[in-house]
């Protein structure tokens, strides 16, 4: 299997579970809106899109509607209907609600986000003329509070590489597996905390993507641009380590040449990967919630304090807009107004 296909299978899913969608649990007019924003957005955007739209919607039939008119039968003039007051109802509805017989919950950022998707559909059809207001851009933008940033210390880095070496730490039903799987384990940990890629850019990377010439290998980033990132020879010797017990075990199938595999021989997934950091993440830092979107963060904390250069971070990191870079790692400033104290004197020394 090709790099390219993990991506191309991968959109091929978004976009057969966005006809899904639309086919059973969005209006007919939805349809003319995803069509129109295609060019413009990814396959995984106009998931989430629909998936929020989906909610949207029931809450739509439920609440405001009271069941008068069932999703499929709504019209752009019932959408034109909804008023600034119901998508606020709406916004206070999903901080607990129920759907398909199961609880949800959803905090200030999953609301922010699902009124930006509102919001696209709204501006859409009222831009083209087919609804006279856009009642969405009256609703405002739930506050949104800074998150700490959450990462791996020095010396939990030191710990959590020891840590998958050792198996210092795992249940005995973990340690069956341990031996089998440290190896891998620990190249995946030593990529994410050496390059600071994306889960999503780790589980597609094939064999043929690295390059121990100069140390490198090429990952898809978001919208499909590839680039090349640079390791150290640590990770290069964990890498390398991988590969060889991969050769050694004649790995065969059609997806046998995707750099990381299960136990299965398949192509590891996102969750399997969410898994295995967690389970060693727990075991040196039980208080800190670590995922592998934290050893992104602790990578790119420490490389901009090395560096100081926050364009070599985005630019490593994949981020598009340095604003985003420097909104999770500005709290780093922190470190340096705390080293400033005392360097300003008010009182003079007794020995002066």
């Amino acid at each position: 299997m090709k790099n390219s296909d993990y991506y191309v299978q991968r959109n091929n899913y978004n976009l057969k579970t966005i006809e899904r969608l639309l086919d059973e649990s969005l209006p007919e007019f939805c349809f003319d809106y995803f069509v129109a924003i295609e060019g413009q957005t990814s396959t995984l955007t106009r998931l989430n899109y629909a998936h929020d739209l989906k909610i949207f919607f029931y809450y739509l039939q439920e609440r405001t509607f009271r069941g008068k008119i069932k999703v499929k039968e709504m019209s752009l003039d019932d959408l034109e209907r909804v008023t600034n007051t119901d998508i606020e109802y709406f916004l206070g509805y999903l901080t607990h609600y129920t759907y398909c017989g199961k609880e949800h919950n959803c905090n200030e950022r999953a609301k922010a986000r699902k009124l930006s998707s509102i919001r696209a559909m709204f501006k859409y059809f009222f831009n083209k003329g087919l609804i006279s207001v856009d009642n969405s851009s009256k609703v405002s933008t739930p506050k949104l509070h800074e998150k700490p940033i959450i990462r791996l210390e020095q010396n939990e880095v030191y710990n959590i590489i020891d840590t998958v070496e050792s198996g210092n730490g795992l249940s005995p039903h973990q340690m069956a597996y341990h031996e089998k799987n440290k190896i891998r384990d620990g190249a995946i940990l030593m990529l994410f905390l050496g390059t600071g890629i994306r889960i999503s850019e780790l589980v597609g990377l094939n064999d043929e993507n690295i390059n121990f010439e100069n140390n490198s290998f090429i990952v898809t980033r978001k919208g499909g641009n590839k680039s090349i990132l640079y390791f150290d020879n640590d990770v290069a010797k964990a890498l390398m380590r991988y590969m060889d017990q991969k050769e050694q075990q004649k790995k065969t199938g059609e997806e046998s040449n995707a750099l990381f595999l299960s136990n299965k021989n398949r192509r590891i997934t996102v969750r399997a990967v969410e898994n295995l950091v967690q389970k060693y993440a727990k075991i040196v830092s039980p208080l800190k919630k670590i995922s592998p979107h934290k050893l992104r963060s602790t990578y790119g904390t420490q490389l901009y304090k090395a560096t100081g250069d926050i364009y070599i971070v985005a630019d490593i990191l994949g981020h598009k807009d340095v604003n985003t870079t420097r909104k999770h790692y500005a709290a780093i400033s922190e470190d340096n107004r705390k080293s400033v104290v005392g360097k300003v004197k008010l009182i003079k020394d007794d020995d002066e």
